[in-house]
C-alpha cells in the first residue's frame, strides 16, 4: 500500500506518535506532507492508495476524481459536505474526532470550577500581592462564589463531549439537562440527563456548556434570542466552535455584567490583541487548548492507523463513519 500522511509538520516530530508511523511503514510505502491546498496536495493524492490527514485540503469531487487509486481515507476531523463526497466516491472513511472528548470534558470542568470559584482571579491577584484575606468572616465572602455540587448544568450536544462531561458531573450530583436533536431520551437518561427543548434548558440551567457538533443546522444555535434566556449569575461555557454562537449579542449580554462566560474558541483565531473579549471582566478565556494536550494526539493518531489496518485485515472498524452518521455528525 501507498500510505500518505498529511498532516502539520509538528506531528511528525513528536516522539509519542513514533510507533504510530511505524506501523504504517510496516504495511507499506510512506509519504509524509504537510499541504495545506487542493493544488499542494494533488500530487501526492494520486500516488496514494491510502491516506491520514486533518479536514484539510478538503477532497473534493475534482480532487478524487483524479486521485482514482485512492481506497482508505481516515480523519482527524471532517466537514458533512467532504464525508458525503468521499462516501459517495466509494472511499472507506474513518474519522477519529472522538478521541479529543475526554480532554474537552476535562477542560469544561475546569473552566466550570475556575469560575465558580475565581481560581484565576486569586491567582492573578497573589502573583502581584493585591489579593484581600478574609478578615470578618462569613460577612466578607464573595457572594458570587457558589459551588459546582447540586448545580443545574445544561448541556448543548450529546455526542462524545457531552456524554464525557455528564459522566465527569456524576459526583457533583448535579442536575443534568440535555438538548440534542439526534440523541433519544432514552440514551440521556442512561447518563441521568433529562432530554430537554433548547429554550427548557438555557433558562432552567445555572451551567451551560455548549458541546455540539458543527453541521448546517447548528450555525449560531445561540442567538440573541437564546441568549436573552440565560438567567441572572448564569455560567455559558464553550468549548465547542465559535460559528454556534452570535458572539455579538453574547458581548451585549455580557457588558449587562449579570452573568459570566468561559470560552475556549473565537471566531477569529488567534484572537486579535484588541479583542473586547480581552477587556470583559467576566469571561475567562482560554487560547483553543481544551483537546490539545498530548494523550489526545496519540489517540487520534492510533485511533486511525487501528481503522487501517482494520480495513487492510478485512476486520470491521472502531471509527468508521457511515452516511447514515451525518446529520448529527458525532463522529
Amino acid at each position: 500500500m501507498r500510505i500518505l500522511v498529511n498532516l502539520p509538520e509538528g506531528f511528525f516530530n513528536h516522539l509519542a506518535l513514533k510507533k504510530a508511523f511505524q506501523r504504517l511503514r510496516n504495511r507499506g510505502g510512506l509519504r509524509l506532507s504537510s499541504h495545506n491546498t487542493s493544488e499542494e496536495i494533488l500530487t501526492d493524492l494520486k500516488w496514494a492508495d491510502a491516506v491520514i490527514m486533518w479536514s484539510w485540503p478538503e477532497l473534493t469531487d475534482e480532487l478524487l476524481s483524479m486521485a482514482d487509486g485512492l481506497k482508505f481515507a481516515g480523519h482527524l476531523d471532517i466537514t458533512q459536505r467532504a464525508a458525503l463526497v468521499e462516501l459517495r466516491h466509494g472511499l472507506t472513511v474513518s474519522v477519529s474526532r472522538g478521541g479529543f472528548s475526554p480532554a474537552v470534558a476535562e477542560m469544561a470542568i475546569a473552566l466550570i470550577l475556575n469560575c465558580l470559584r475565581r481560581v484565576s482571579d486569586y491567582h492573578s491577584q497573589m502573583r502581584v500581592g493585591v489579593e484581600r484575606w478574609v478578615d470578618r468572616f462569613p460577612d466578607d465572602i464573595n457572594p458570587s462564589e457558589r459551588e459546582l455540587t447540586g448545580a443545574r448544568v445544561g448541556i448543548i450536544g450529546f455526542g462524545g463531549v457531552g456524554r464525557r462531561l455528564a459522566y465527569l458531573l456524576k459526583p457533583f450530583d448535579c442536575e443534568l439537562r440535555g438538548y440534542d436533536p439526534y440523541v433519544s431520551k432514552e440514551n440521556m437518561g442512561e447518563y441521568a440527563v433529562s432530554k430537554t427543548s433548547l429554550h427548557t434548558l438555557l433558562a432552567e440551567s445555572e451551567i451551560i456548556v455548549l458541546c455540539a457538533a458543527t453541521n448546517n443546522g447548528t450555525k449560531r444555535l445561540i442567538g440573541e434570542e437564546q441568549i436573552a434566556l440565560f438567567s441572572i449569575d448564569s455560567l455559558f461555557v464553550n468549548v465547542a466552535r465559535a460559528a454556534l454562537v452570535d458572539t455579538d449579542a453574547l458581548i451585549r449580554r455580557l457588558e449587562r455584567g449579570d452573568m459570566m462566560v468561559a470560552l475556549d474558541v473565537f471566531d477569529m483565531e488567534p484572537l486579535d490583541r484588541h479583542s473586547r473579549w480581552r477587556s470583559l471582566p467576566n469571561a475567562y478565556l482560554t487560547p483553543h487548548r481544551a483537546g490539545g494536550i498530548s494523550s489526545s494526539v496519540v489517540r487520534i493518531v492510533n485511533w486511525l492507523v487501528d481503522d487501517f489496518e482494520a480495513f487492510l485485515d478485512g476486520m470491521p472498524r472502531s471509527h468508521a463513519l457511515e452516511e447514515w452518521m451525518l446529520n448529527g455528525l458525532d463522529l
